[in-house]
């Protein structure tokens, strides 16, 4: 053995950003193409949860009604995403990609223009066609540049860009509500929604998708053996989707619960001012981007399955601790705010990567477009029903959702270190 060569190779991994420079000048554009869509598919995501009240009293709707935009919203994204998998699996992952950011930013941009409820309803179910689409197809995109070792962390980064969109519209929300009447503010916090459009110009000129599942799709569709919706339920792969499904299930239930649901929380249930909420924020948000960051890491040094169980105990419990601090106790509520954005932001990193690891190529956008978005789906109930229950200690409900993720973890195996695989690998 070359004793030489392994203590470089031990050295080259030890640097901090090895896995980065490990995706070489291809993989780097689709890492900043996924980085960059997926942070702006947040920045317009995150313009109805914050212009919620708002748009409440504008349009004169219920509770109820206010939750409903939200998980049409997500209903929509489930289709769009399993659509915008298959897609990715025909036509490729970076065309896929330049279509779902587009979808999103169009419809971004009309949901200021709704004259009624009604309308906002279907450019928001709409918007979520591009919403949901976007983040498998990226995931798949730069999964397929990564070394087994290092894909974890990779993923993980481009999962954080979440938070730093997220971060941008705290910071345009902010700015917005305190300079304009919030009848006219909600609506230009969806017309900055066209921001998103030149990142699509970038994306057509620069990115390409990795040759080697080029190479694998075109002889698919040659063989006329093409990757479809149906291929994820065959006899091998049935129990994966089921199980990945329900894990996709279970976390995004608990995350949009909380997260569709707390500004409007900490204006009404808690008092608290424009700037007040935005001090809230100023801690979970930080605290969401170390976590995306800080789960990829584990992902990769103790397993995907362990770093998601981890995460779903202590998502589950700081929700409950949050909303049932009594009222007045804005301090601790400020505290806890950090690491709840670490834990329920920490148990995403782990998506991309694993779902990646668990489909072949002929499938892989079609499976991590499937399973993430029926859990999308299905997890869009969660913000309907706290709607019609009011947003206090209901939220809790959320804590479930992270129940449910720890039980899926029992059918599904651990692939970390896993290379990625070709059909009958």
């Amino acid at each position: 053995m070359n004793t030489k060569n392994v203590t470089a190779g031990t050295t080259s991994a030890a640097r901090p950003f090895e896995w980065f420079r490990s995706l070489g000048p291809k993989g780097k554009r689709a890492f900043f193409a996924a980085f960059g869509g997926y942070g702006l598919d947040s920045f317009d995501y995150q313009t109805l949860p914050f212009g919620l009240a708002a748009i409440t009293a504008y349009f004169g709707i219920s509770s109820g009604e206010a939750g409903l935009l939200s998980t049409t919203t997500l209903v929509v994204s489930a289709i769009g995403g399993v659509g915008a998998g298959v897609l990715a699996d025909r036509i490729g992952r970076v065309r896929t990609l330049q279509l779902t950011i587009a979808l999103y930013t169009v419809f971004t941009v009309l949901c200021g223009f709704a004259p009624n409820f009604e309308t906002l309803l279907v450019f928001r179910g709409l918007q979520g066609l591009g919403f949901g689409g976007e983040w498998a197809v990226g995931a798949a995109l730069v999964a397929e540049y990564c070394s087994a070792r290092y894909r974890g962390r990779t993923v993980a980064f481009v999962q954080s860009a979440w938070a730093v969109g997220w971060g941008l519209l705290v910071i345009v929300y902010t700015v917005l509500f305190s300079v304009l009447d919030d009848a006219v503010a909600w609506r230009v916090l969806f017309w900055v929604g066209v921001l998103p459009a030149l990142l699509v110009l970038w994306v057509r000129r620069r990115v390409a998708d990795a040759e080697h599942v080029t190479e694998r799709r075109l002889e698919t569709l040659k063989t006329k053996s093409r990757g479809a919706l149906a291929g994820i339920f065959r006899s091998g792969l049935l129990r994966t989707t089921l199980f990945a499904a329900l894990l996709a299930t279970g976390v995004q239930g608990g995350y949009y619960t909380l997260f569709t649901w707390m500004p409007q929380y900490l204006k009404t249930a808690r008092g608290l001012s424009v700037v007040g909420t935005g001090a809230y924020f100023a801690l979970l948000i930080p605290g969401a981007f170390i976590g995306y960051v800080c789960g990829g890491y584990l992902t990769d040094l103790l397993g995907r399955k362990r770093t998601f169980l981890l995460f779903s105990v202590l998502s589950a419990a700081l929700i409950v601790l949050f909303v049932q601090l009594p009222y007045g106790a804005n301090g601790l509520m400020l505290l806890i705010s950090f690491p709840l954005g670490f834990s329920t932001s920490a148990i995403f990193s782990g998506f991309g990567a694993y779902l990646a690891e668990l489909y072949p190529t002929e499938v892989r956008a079609t499976g991590q477009g499937f399973t993430y978005n029926f859990g999308r789906a299905v997890g869009a109930a969660f913000p309907a029903v706290v709607g019609f229950m009011g947003a206090g200690g209901a939220i809790a409900l959320g804590a479930v959702g992270y129940a449910i993720a720890a039980l899926a973890l029992l059918g599904l195996p651990e692939t970390r270190g896993r290379e990625l695989a070709g059909i009958g690998s």
